[in-house]
């Protein structure tokens, strides 16, 4: 049990050392990877169920984008109709 945990510990510690000496041009290769793997995903799921942390996280981390970058989440925000439902 113990050494499992020292495990985890180290490779959490490789895994930052080995982030903080990546250079910029691979972290932006990464990032172009992950939106192609993103738009993939896009075109195969109409619309994803997010639980309520996944909607808490969102919403907080939509304060640190401007509007006009919005477009990287899958989820749109729609106007309330403010009505009773009926048409």
């Amino acid at each position: 049990m113990l050494l499992s945990l020292f495990y985890v510990m180290l490779v959490r510690l490789l895994g930052l050392v080995a982030l903080r000496t990546r250079s910029e041009s691979d972290k932006d290769l990464e990032i172009l990877v992950l939106r192609h793997e993103l738009a993939i995903l896009r075109r195969q799921v109409k619309r994803p169920v997010y639980r309520a942390s996944d909607r808490a996280f969102l919403a907080a981390v939509s304060r640190l984008f401007a509007r006009e970058r919005w477009g990287a989440f899958l989820v749109r925000r729609r106007p309330c109709s403010g009505g009773t439902g009926t048409s």
